[in-house]
């Protein structure tokens, strides 16, 4: 795909009009994590009488106007923050399901038991009565939990304590609410992401037009491969412990009501551990179809330790309207090396 040299965003929804006239600069961050997708804008006052309301949800499409323009979502205006000198607009919005009415009692903090249960059946309960429709994994939903508190805590908090528990991701993606392992959310809210290839140009210069720089990082806490977890056997009445994976060992020190809890969890701790071995982070010319869950390929035109695909855990992207358009790319993989000769 031929991408094209003059960058081109474009703004819709509520507002747009205004948004689109009056749009100096914008960054759009893509996270694969608990991080909520937030949109920034940055928009010029001067000569307006007062300050304008704006609210409600807004959309982001980006890309080249040579290649068209790439629809990145929509999201909802949380922040307004004015500033005098030179007079500015910064509009931030999230596609986090926050709104200051809050019908459904999104944010309100509670205390209940729950279980036994599945994670599945749980995470299904708790999305469902704020009006989300779940998407949970196959592999995750069958998980069974004997039993958790939630303890003065907002629903999303509580999801995402689970979501931490069990190394997994939970996130809103527009009218879905997905429960997924590690680059598996964007397939299962039904989005198709294809495979980027980047490729660095023989005149690689600050500067350029095509410039890419990037760092390789190797993180000495993640080289345990396996992880040792244990729970309390009360028909035994005894501490037993659970090997997942192979030595050197990770001892996680909180203790599993089951099992079958300690087996999951220390399954989820092994997956993030290989995934977070290395990890890349690379500044590039802008792409509207890098996103987080995506595969990023690099090829033969990179120095063989970094060659391979690597799992993109965050894109920020951001630009002017018809200036610049660069994304930095942070994404891991079990070992570039090993892939790039398979």
């Amino acid at each position: 795909m031929a991408l094209g040299f003059t960058p081109s965003v474009e703004i819709y929804g509520a507002n747009a009009a205004l948004l689109n006239q009056r749009l100096i600069s914008w960054e759009h961050i893509d996270a694969a994590g608990l991080e909520s997708d937030q949109l920034t804008l940055v928009l010029d006052l001067e000569g307006l009488a007062g300050l304008p309301t704006l609210g409600g949800n807004i959309g982001l499409r980006v890309g080249y106007l040579e290649s068209g323009l790439v629809d990145k979502g929509q999201f909802k205006v949380t922040r307004l923050t004015p500033t005098l000198f030179p007079l500015r607009l910064t509009l931030v919005a999230t596609a986090a399901p926050f709104s200051a009415k809050d019908e459904t009692g999104f944010k309100q903090r509670r205390t209940a038991s729950h279980g036994p249960t599945t994670l599945g059946a749980l995470f299904r309960e708790l999305v469902a009565r704020h009006g989300f429709s779940p998407r949970v994994d196959p592999a995750l939903a069958m998980i069974r939990i004997a039993h958790v508190d939630q303890s003065n805590e907002t629903d999303m908090g509580f999801i995402t304590r689970l979501a931490g528990k069990y190394k997994v991701i939970a996130k809103p993606v527009n009218e879905l609410y997905v429960l997924a392992r590690p680059g598996q959310v964007k397939s299962l809210s039904g989005k198709v992401l294809p495979d980027v290839r980047l490729s660095v140009t023989s005149d690689n210069r600050p500067g350029d037009h095509a410039f890419i720089s990037a760092v390789l990082e190797e993180t000495a806490r993640t080289q345990n491969q396996g992880c040792k977890t244990t729970f309390w056997d009360a028909a035994a009445c005894v501490m037993r412990e659970v090997k997942t994976g192979l030595a050197p060992y990770k001892t996680l020190r909180q203790t599993q009501p089951s099992e079958e809890e300690a087996k999951a969890v220390g399954e989820g701790e092994v997956r993030k551990m290989l995934r977070e071995k290395y990890k890349v982070k690379v500044s590039c010319p802008g792409d509207p179809r890098l996103s987080a869950e995506g595969l990023l390929v690099l090829d033969d035109t990179w120095p063989d330790f970094m060659r391979g695909r690597w799992s993109i855990d965050k894109v920020t992207a951001s630009g002017k309207r018809e200036d610049s358009y660069r994304c930095l790319i942070e994404a891991s993989g079990l070992d570039p090396k090993a892939d790039a000769k398979a």
